[in-house]
């Protein structure tokens, strides 16, 4: 039998959990300065065919360099921003946060956990579960290996 989907008050899928750690705007503005590697509040401002104010443009900017997700450099008067993190760096962190939410627990909560986890693998695709079985041994062998 199929459990019933659901959320829990507090949890959230990765997804959800960068829709509320950045507003749909920032994501925007990251994925374009993702896209050209290092831009001004003029090239984000004109890559959104001017329709969203330039000082908006500048503190959402501003917003991401705090979080620090930009760098930034002056030139002059004006900052240009990159990327402090990949794309793949982004959502790494944001699925490790989701895990560790989950495992944040301790050792009495983490066997329920796995067991979810492999129950709704298998229900996806067996191939799925040979290949987190496969991840599981080839950590191992890692772990063993650092320990001798």
């Amino acid at each position: 039998m199929k459990a019933p989907r659901f959320l829990l008050r507090g949890f959230r899928r990765p997804r959800e959990v960068a829709s509320l750690a950045l507003g749909k705007l920032e994501r925007q503005v990251l994925d374009e300065t993702w896209r050209c590697g290092e831009v001004s509040v003029r090239d984000i401002y004109v890559a959104f065919e001017e329709r969203i104010a330039y000082t908006t443009l500048m503190t959402t900017l501003d917003r991401l360099y705090k979080k620090r997700l930009l760098d930034r450099r002056k030139n002059g008067r004006a900052f240009f921003y990159s990327p402090s993190v990949s794309r793949e760096e982004f959502e790494h962190g944001i699925r490790e946060d989701v895990i560790d939410g989950l495992l944040g627990g301790g050792a009495e909560g983490i066997q329920p956990v796995l067991a979810c986890i492999v129950d709704t693998v298998s229900e996806r695709d067996r191939q799925l579960l040979d290949e987190l079985d496969r991840l599981v041994k080839e950590k191992k062998r890692e772990l063993r290996r650092k320990a001798d």
